[in-house]
């Protein structure tokens, strides 16, 4: 992570595998869940700032960046996002955090919004960067999402015919196409982030990875379905980019009120990679909705 404020990292054993932190700060403690294909360093333009007044926790989650990545089990219940979320609370706890504020972008947003259901007594408030619930997404599918979205569709497939294909076109060639699917103009990442990105994308995060979007489709929907009428009671605020398939084809801000009891919503001009796209709204955003929370 590139930045002027000092992050150490830390490795800390939770629910079974070791996730790679990295922490910097002092106050409320603040948790930053990146998204795919990325790892932690996605928040090297929003973390350092955030930091100055927050005890801020980047994990690398399960299956992504120096975290472990076992292989996925029969019913890919090892990646469910009910697991990531516990790997999650065994962090924080691990750091002496009991109560924090969760952010989460992509699939960091899935995990934490299950740590929201799961571990409501622990999440003080959510941020979800462009996501809306993944039951709301797969049941609106059609094809103007499928094409935009194809990936989900893809990696849910048996392995190991997507690993097999991701390997063959390389992270590259993921995010030039997710690039304009995602209304992201050129490359959304500076050269460090990238680097980083490209170097923790081996065999085991593209089995991993695609365990993660395997569980989404398959037991978090279950999850989903059984929480149907129970609306999140810590405030929610949802950022989404004006310019990706979340802003153009769903109502972020209705599908979250739908879930959850106090939503507020922030739109900016951006593709799907928010934080790295437009970090000064987005720290503006979090700024704004964490000091009404104190």
């Amino acid at each position: 992570m590139t930045q002027s404020v000092c992050f150490r990292r830390q490795r800390i054993r939770s629910n079974g595998v070791t996730i790679h932190c990295a922490i910097a700060g002092n106050g409320a403690p603040l948790l930053l869940l990146h998204g795919y294909p990325q790892t932690h360093s996605m928040w090297h333009r929003v973390a350092p700032d955030l930091a100055r007044d927050h005890s801020v926790v980047c994990p690398d989650l399960r299956g992504y960046g120096d975290s472990s990545k076992p292989p996925g089990l029969p019913d890919h219940s090892n990646y469910s996002k009910r697991v990531m979320a516990l790997d999650m609370v065994g962090v924080m706890r691990a750091l002496g955090h009991e109560r924090f504020h969760v952010i989460g972008h992509d699939r960091g947003g899935r995990v934490a919004h299950r740590l929201a259901r799961d571990h409501g007594q622990r999440v003080r408030s959510l941020t979800l960067i462009d996501i809306c619930p993944t039951l709301k997404m797969y049941e609106a599918t059609n094809m103007a999402f499928a094409r935009a979205y194809y990936h989900w569709f893809l990696f849910i497939q048996p392995a190991p015919l997507p690993e097999r294909m991701i390997a063959a076109v390389g992270l590259e060639g993921i995010f030039g196409r997710m690039h304009s699917a995602m209304g992201s103009s050129g490359s959304p990442f500076a050269a460090a982030a990238l680097k980083e990105y490209l170097r923790c994308f081996d065999a085991k995060t593209i089995h991993a990875s695609c365990e993660d979007y395997r569980a989404s489709a398959g037991i978090d929907l279950v999850h989903d379905r059984a929480d149907a009428g129970k609306k999140l009671e810590m405030p929610v605020l949802a950022i989404w980019g004006t310019r990706g398939v979340v802003g153009k084809m769903f109502d972020c801000l209705g599908d979250w009120r739908e879930v959850a009891q106090d939503v507020t919503g922030v739109a900016l001009d951006s593709g799907h990679f928010v934080p790295e796209e437009q970090a000064p709204g987005v720290v503006q955003a979090v700024r704004d909705f964490l000091s009404r929370q104190q």
